[in-house]
């Protein structure tokens, strides 16, 4: 099989050629690390290759799923595959060895993918970008000298760049829905314990972080949730399953919607204008469905959002360089951390506990104002993100600012910094091109972006629509059916 008929297909599509014996596990696996070999160097997706394995798995006997033999990648990120290495986008673990596979590893394997490396990610997936320190930034195969967005950017890139028709990726404040914005592919995040987590936790980010795939089509991404759903042995949460397959849904055309739009930025910030109209062209695209669509945004406060999430991010990474200094002792174990990483952990560990549960019962009410919100709406649509795809390194920090925090961290000065606010300016900044996908993870509900619109200059621009809780077969349909109306796997990067 040649690369141009590979790129053609989807994942279901590769499974029923090998289902079909016109093409074997092992042909697909070559054709992957081929062009895996052609493109990486350019957009540096891969940070760890295991094309051995891959080789090896393909000619054994594999499970007989509804993905059997097509070619997979894991994000480099909560994605444990025994005897390889899981670094978490850090210096800290690179030389660290899995010696167990995750759940949803155990899931994915059942349903006949064949893994043949990790893929790119920032340091423990605190950032919207993936330039980690360590490996280097992923860079977007529609202009590479893009941003992939983050944290599964190096997924999201070599989906885009047409090495695997899918690939695993995990969303703890928008971390699969803005690179599926950014390269232009379909990215759902599960509701709130969906897909496991363990089994070395049962939730991530007090259940913020939900684990899924970015995908070329919608039936792929449907499909993989059929494999991957449901309770593990101590799982935290027990949603309850759908009526019939995710994958059955795809076909479904929906009932008439009520559709609430938000288009105004939650921090004040503008919205680029190619952002908005990647909704307004989604708006007729509906409204010629026969759904029913208005302009009301929900009741929130961005800025006390914002905080809310940055709060999260500060105890949780303070909780991560505790592991890092348990494994590698204190001084040692800092210096292989980024800067902003130590930042955010020595913040963290200024907190009070009771600052921290104060932040955290703001969840709940999100999840009420949502609640009530959709029993007006069915599902809300705004931008995926309010900035249309923007350059490597345009969101690093100025000189002066990596000079206060690694002064600050030296003199542990975290109290010092919180009062300043720089760090809650730096959370900002980065929030101002992100803002829509926050308030998914705070309240656990469902979220997808789609791929409906392109820039002039060929960059691809995502719209985001969120559903009630529990109610990823909504989603489903409804993407189905924009897929079908406005189609987007066609496209492809010239890379």
């Amino acid at each position: 099989m040649e690369y141009s008929e590979y790129r053609n297909f989807d994942g279901i599509g590769l499974a029923n050629l090998v289902k079909n014996k016109e093409v074997s596990p092992l042909e697909l696996m070559e054709v992957a690390i081929k062009r895996a070999n052609e493109v990486n160097p350019k957009i540096n997706a891969i940070n760890f290759p295991m094309f051995e394995e891959g080789k090896r798995l393909a000619e054994t006997d594999l499970p007989d799923g509804v993905f059997k033999g097509v070619p997979f990648l894991l994000k480099d990120l909560l994605g444990a595959y025994k005897g390889f290495p899981m670094a978490n986008g850090s210096s800290a673990y690179k030389d660290d060895i899995s010696d167990y596979d995750a759940e949803i590893v155990r899931r994915y394997k059942k349903s006949g993918l064949v893994t043949f490396g990790k893929t790119n990610t920032p340091e423990f997936g605190i950032l919207g970008v993936t330039e980690p320190k360590a490996f280097g930034a992923s860079r977007n195969p529609w202009n590479t000298a893009y941003t992939t967005g983050g944290s599964s950017g190096g997924s999201a890139a070599a989906v885009a760049a047409g090495i695997v028709p899918m690939a695993s990726a995990g969303d703890g404040l928008g971390s699969i829905r803005i690179p599926a914005s950014c390269l232009g592919l379909f990215g759902l995040k599960p509701t709130r314990g969906r897909n496991p987590c363990g089994p070395k936790a049962g939730e991530y980010w007090d259940g913020a972080v939900s684990q899924h795939v970015v995908s070329r089509s919608v039936r792929d991404s449907a499909a993989m949730l059929d494999q991957t759903h449901g309770p593990e042995v101590g799982s935290p949460y027990h949603v309850t399953d759908p009526e019939g397959t995710f994958l059955s849904q795809v076909e479904k055309e929906p009932r008439p919607l009520r559709i609430g739009v938000s288009l105004s930025h939650p921090l004040d910030f503008e919205v680029d204008h190619e952002c908005k109209e990647a909704v307004w062209k989604t708006i007729k695209t509906l409204q010629d469905l026969g759904h029913h669509v208005e302009e009301n945004p929900p009741p929130f406060d961005g800025e006390e959002m914002a905080k809310v999430c940055l709060t999260m991010l500060m105890g949780q990474v303070a909780a991560d360089i505790e592991e890092v200094e348990k494994r590698f002792g204190k001084k040692e174990g800092r210096k292989k951390l980024e800067t902003v990483t130590q930042t955010l952990g020595l913040l963290g560990r200024s907190l009070s506990a009771a600052e921290y549960v104060t932040q955290k019962r703001k969840w709940h009410q999100y999840s009420y104002i949502m609640a009530k919100y959709h029993e007006k709406y069915d599902l809300l649509l705004t931008p995926t993100m309010a900035k249309t795809p923007f350059k490597v390194g345009a969101l690093d920090q100025r000189p002066h600012e990596v000079l206060l925090m690694k002064l600050a961290n030296k003199l542990n000065l975290g109290k010092i910094l919180l009062k300043v606010g720089l760090v809650e300016q730096i959370a900002i900044e980065n929030l101002r091109v992100v803002p829509f996908n926050q308030i998914a993870n705070l309240t656990g509900q469902p979220a997808m972006s789609i791929p409906l619109h392109w820039t002039p200059r060929d960059l691809p621009v995502g719209v985001q629509f969120m559903a009630p809780f529990g109610q990823e077969a909504l989603l489903i349909r409804l993407a189905g059916q924009l897929e079908r109306a406005m189609p987007w796997s066609h496209k492809a990067p010239s890379l």
